[in-house]
Order: structure tokens, then sequence, then C-alpha cells
């Protein structure tokens, strides 16, 4: 089979290596905006090309007989690239446009579960007037801002981190009216935790739950970024989770699948991802990405037993219950190495170089080769992942691969260390009142 992976990021070469696994031995084409040198290897071809140049990634996929094609990166599907390739003749293992919404549109997102009933949907409203908007945050007095659009991950900004006070939270939100519209929400207090689900339209099999770190420096402090790390623990469950919350967020997304067919008329096909905030009150919705998350693909897909070739066909053709969809019950450790000064005043162009990794699995991020050399770009770099029996065997791995890079690098050491993880089942004792 010929298959398609559209992105160049850590996300789609852990997309790329996962394919390359299969008993059916497919031919990997990749359409990326920068040469990753790690998808490159995996590939018969590729075309380097915006990600959202929806004709020439088209005409690529079928200048190369392509029958199945799976989308990493959000602007491509917001700008309507899997119709584009469904409509050519071409199986698609991610959403649709419409109901990509559910990612690109957080204001349409909101009211889709307000008025849908979805449990987990925070108190917010939509701002398309200063006077009014203002009023709401004084209202409400903790909150969250939110621009409508894409962000790549970096646009909403919360009280008591990047906003000082309501004053601060206004004119933040007033900054944003230029853009579109303004979400507000309430401020939710909890542990952050992902869930994600392949979906065929109809039925989900789900991952792992997966922890991310936003913060750019350890304990948590500093700007956000796209992501500095992950960990999984064996099985399905983190360690400051119960198995009801899991279920609960289970049954969330479940009832968002059924809820966009119903609301749009079109089948949500592809990998759908809940970032959740655990609270007091039982899960509560961040927001619904329409892809893999980033760096958490690369915690689960290098667990998952299931031919990764026979999940996408059955994702494409609604078939997902026909399969048996497993994932081994090992840890996973991802950190993520920046360049120095990321993410507000990065370094650029400055040479990586891997040494010895042991038993790490490498995916490079935003890169560029040159002369048979790797560079920096200014975003995130290589992550590297440990897998293990237990959270601690797989930090050590990941974190004597990190050391074994060089180059103009920063990362966290404390991604999936025993102290941060304690702290996170303390925090969540003391929200349960136990």
């Amino acid at each position: 089979m010929n298959i398609l992976v559209v992105g160049g990021g850590g996300r789609e070469h852990a997309i790329a290596a996962a394919m390359a696994r299969s008993r059916k031995d497919p031919s990997i084409y990749a359409v990326m905006s920068k040469k990753n040198p790690g998808i490159a290897e995996l590939c018969e071809d590729f075309l380097l090309e915006k990600e959202t140049d929806v004709d020439k990634i088209v005409g690529f996929a079928l200048s190369k007989n392509v029958e199945l094609a799976v989308v990493g990166p959000e602007a491509p599907l917001a700008a309507g690239l899997a119709d584009a390739l469904e409509d050519a003749g071409i199986s698609v293992a991610s959403p649709k446009k419409k109901v990509a919404q559910l990612e690109f549109d957080k204001a349409w997102a909101r009211n889709f579960m307000k008025n849908n009933n979805i449990a987990g949907c925070p108190v917010f409203e939509v701002f398309t007037e200063k006077d009014a908007m203002d009023a709401f945050i004084y209202e409400l007095g903790n909150v969250a801002i939110k621009p409508s659009g894409l962000t790549g991950g970096k646009g909403v900004k919360v009280m008591g981190d990047q906003l000082p006070d309501v004053d601060a939270a206004k004119e933040y939100a007033s900054s944003l009216l230029g853009q579109g519209s303004v979400v507000v929400e309430e401020n939710l207090v909890g542990e952050e935790f992902t869930l994600q689900a392949f979906v065929d339209g109809r039925n989900l099999a789900f991952m792992p739950t997966v922890q991310d770190h936003k913060r750019a420096f350890e304990n948590d402090l500093g700007p956000n970024t796209g992501g500095m790390g992950s960990y999984n623990a064996p099985g399905e469950i983190l360690p400051f989770l119960t198995a009801g919350d899991v279920e609960s967020s289970k049954q969330i997304m479940i009832d968002t699948v059924k809820a966009l067919y119903k609301e749009t008329g079109q089948k949500y096909r592809g990998t759908l991802y809940g970032q959740f905030m655990i609270t007091k009150d039982g899960p509560k919705v961040i927001e619904f990405n329409a892809r893999f998350g980033d760096p958490e693909a690369m915690n689960v897909l290098p667990l998952l037993e299931t031919d990764y070739v026979d999940v996408l066909s059955a994702m494409a053709s609604g078939t997902l219950d026909k399969l048996d969809v497993k994932f081994s019950k090992k840890a996973t450790v991802c950190k993520y190495a920046v360049p120095a000064g990321y993410p507000d005043n990065p370094t650029k162009d400055r040479e990586v170089v891997v040494g010895d990794i042991g038993s790490a699995i490498l995916f490079y991020s935003s890169v560029y080769e040159k002369g048979g050399r790797v560079f920096t770009t200014g975003s995130r770099a290589v992550a590297v992942v440990g897998v293990a029996d237990s959270i601690a065997e797989a930090e050590k791995i990941a974190q004597n691969a990190l050391e074994n890079l060089s180059g103009d690098l920063h990362y966290r050491s404390d991604i999936g260390t025993a102290g941060l993880i304690q702290r996170r089942i303390d925090h969540m004792k003391q929200i349960r009142g136990q």
C-alpha cells in the first residue's frame, strides 16, 4: 500500500515510524515544509512544500498512487486537506474540515459542547465586543482567555500564570478582539492530562493517558511552549488519576463523536485528542484537538501493538470495531531538546549531534538537514523517548539519551521523575480533599 503522511515534526516522525513497523510493508510518502531527516529516511519519496498547499499535496499524492493518507498538524485540516484528498479518491484517516472545527474554532467548539449538553464544559462566554467581555471577566474573577482560532498551542493565557490579575486579563482579551471572537472561561484548577482515541466515525479505540509539560523550565516555571515532554504509566491510568476519572473522560469523547455527527452530518474519522483538567468535580475539557498531540504521539505510538496500517485503514473505512487495538503495558518518558532561549528568544542554525542514546527512541522535530548534518530552526528540535516497565526506568533511559545530544540545546530534566510525579499526586489529593 502507498501511504502519505503530511507534516514534518516529531509527531509525524512518530506516525511514519509506526507505519514503517507495519507487517504490510507500506511505501511511505511525505509532504513537509522542511526536510525532517527521520521522516525522509523512512520514505520512498517526499515533497518539500507548505503543508497547507492543498492542490500541490493532492497532486503529489495522485502522482504517487497514494491509497491512504494521514494528516499530522492542525493547519492543513483547517485548510480542508482531508476533504480534498477524499474528493480525489484517496482514503483519509484524518477528519474533514467541518468536524475538525472542534480544534480550529474554539468558540464553535464551546458552543457545540453547550448545545449538545456534553459533560465537562466549563463556564464560558464568547465575545466580539469589549465592554460585555470586561464585565464577564470581572464577574468570573479567575479566567482563562482563548483566541478563537489556531495559535500553535501558545495563544491561551490564564490568570495566576501569564495574567497576574483581572486588569491584565481584560487587556490581553481586548488585544485579541482584532483577530476575531474571544472565548472567556473559568480558570480550571486541577491536573491536566491527555486522552487520545482512534475514531472511525462511530467507534473509539482509546490510548493510554499521558501528561504533557508545557512550561519551559524545571518545576513548571517559565513561559508556555508547544510541550517540553510527557510521560505515561504502565497500563492506561496516570498515577494521580482514578479509573473513574478515565471512564468519565472516555464517555465525554464518545458523546462528542456522536454529537458531531448529529450537528454536522459528517462522521469524525481520525485521531481525536482530548485535553482534560481533572478537578474536584471530575474531568473538565480544556480543549479538543483533531489530531495527535505533540509530544503525546511519541509516548503512545511506540506502544501500539496492533498494526498501525490496519488501524489507519479501519479509521478510514469505519471498521474499527472489527479490530482489537492493543497497547503494550509499559511506561514511556518523552523529553524534548530545544534550542537555547526557546520559546522567547531561541538560537537558530546550530548543529545538533546525536551521540550514543542507548535504547531510547529518537524523533526529529523542527530541524533541517544540510550536507548530512542536522541544524535547529528555533522551534523544538529533537525528542527522545525511554520505554520501560516503570516510569522511573523510562525516565533514566530518556535522560541518558538527552545527555548524549550535543548542540546549543536546553531541556527539562525533571519530566518523569519521582519528585515531579509525587507533586501531581499530592496536588490531586489536596483538590479531592483527601
